[in-house]
């Protein structure tokens, strides 16, 4: 039985510079779809000002209020519209995150085999991926109609 060599291939600095390339392009297409997965969750938007005229409205019924009970309940309220303003205040870059993905889709698709339709299902805008250079493609109906008659591709 052959040895094994304990001996290490050291990485090529071309090869080092791809994989960092190929990790920024993981990155950036990971944190635009997570950031528009947050952005198309139901329900009505909420604004800074909506929620800053709430706290207002209930801190003046705090201050109103003569049941202590109630008084709690109004200053709960008011603490989780205070975290949700704080939420608001972290709202990420939509703009940026969409350039990064616009300049890493269309290798990060090549490399991965991620097609156009797979990108728009989950949820990428076709203007976006226009931009980034990712084509719509017929490669799937294109091969299911080369495959003869009979056979399936398993």
């Amino acid at each position: 039985m052959a040895k094994q060599s304990d001996k290490r291939f050291a990485m090529s600095d071309e090869h080092k510079a791809a994989l960092a390339e190929g990790r920024a392009q993981g990155r950036a297409v990971r944190e635009y779809l997570a950031a528009i997965e947050a952005d198309r969750k139901p329900g009505r938007k909420v604004d800074k000002g909506t929620v800053e005229t709430k706290i207002a409205d209930v801190q003046s019924s705090i201050d109103g209020e003569p049941d202590p009970a109630k008084r709690v309940e109004l200053i709960q309220k008011r603490l989780d519209l205070e975290a949700k303003l704080i939420d608001l205040q972290d709202d990420v870059d939509l703009e940026s995150l969409e350039q990064g993905f616009v300049d890493a889709a269309a290798p990060y698709s090549e490399r991965k085999g991620i097609t156009y339709a797979a990108w728009r299902e989950a949820g990428v805008p076709a203007a976006v991926l226009k931009r980034a250079g990712v084509k719509r493609t017929r490669k799937a109906a294109e091969a299911s109609a080369r495959q003869p008659a009979g056979r399936t591709v398993g």
